[in-house]
């Protein structure tokens, strides 16, 4: 696999790092490629039940290489079909069934933001900013931000980024549900790494946990729009039904049935 992307997995967790560096981690044609195939793979895995998507460098990701892209290519057609490519990626781990936390440091922008939106629980630093400016350079969003910033902070909210050059404050970003949590480090590199640290935090907290019903409340939640409110009800109670007869479960109800025993002695 490309060096774009560094793939890891652990006792598992997946750990996907951008590896652009010097642009920022934008995307252009190798990193998009490279992106489809890495999440691909993370969610196919049997032995991955948790994933964390880091970055290196300064910042989170710049959205699209837009200068390699129109200098190399610049037809539409071409920008399209290469959107398509990140989008199969950004799908991947959406519909996935594994919970997928996020370690954005420094600043998120354009489809940097579709990216963030892609996991289930963003952690940024105190110095971090985010923003759309796609129209600062005549474009429009892509790569999920027109489809999930709205539901993710509602939709006057995320027509306030779309039409300015605005960058949210950490601050704001938390305020607004944009993430989950923002931390701060003594310097900029110390952030860095308190960053990745809290994320990585979160991964274990789900894999030290019941990750598999953690990744099935992802799912319904995620797929919800998909479905009436009748035919949420019923997936609901279909899935808690085949969760009840995990060995998983049987055996965390057997210890708070337990647990709650002794305590009411």
């Amino acid at each position: 696999m490309s060096d774009v992307i560094l793939s890891t997995v652990d006792e598992g967790l997946a750990r996907l790092t951008l590896n652009r560096p010097e642009r920022l981690n934008a995307f252009n044609a190798e990193l998009a490629h490279a992106w489809r195939d890495a999440t691909a793979e993370a969610v196919a895995r049997d032995d991955v039940r948790a994933i964390l998507i880091d970055a290196a460098g300064p910042s989170f990701c710049a959205g699209g290489d837009v200068i390699e892209m129109a200098t190399t290519s610049g037809a539409g057609t071409d920008i399209t079909a290469l959107a398509e490519v990140i989008n199969s990626g950004i799908r991947s781990l959406t519909e996935s069934a594994v919970p997928v936390v996020v370690a954005a440091h420094g600043t998120t922008a354009g489809g940097g933001l579709g990216i963030l939106l892609s996991s289930d629980y963003a952690v940024i630093g105190s110095r971090s900013r985010l923003g759309s400016l796609y129209a600062n350079i005549g474009l429009t969003p892509d790569l999920s931000v027109s489809a999930q910033l709205a539901r993710a902070v509602g939709q006057r909210r995320a027509l306030q980024l779309v039409l300015q050059d605005r960058l949210l404050t950490a601050e704001e970003a938390v305020d607004w549900g944009l993430v989950a949590e923002a931390v701060r480090g003594e310097d900029a590199a110390g952030e860095v790494e308190l960053v990745r640290s809290r994320a990585e935090e979160i991964a274990r907290f789900w894999l030290a946990g019941a990750a598999e019903a953690y990744g099935q409340a992802k799912r319904l939640v995620r797929s919800q729009p998909e479905r009436t409110f009748a035919e949420q009800l019923s997936e609901e109670a279909r899935s808690i039904g085949a969760a009840m007869a995990t060995p998983d479960a049987q055996a965390r109800i057997a210890a708070f049935a337990a647990a709650s025993s002794r305590s009411a002695r």
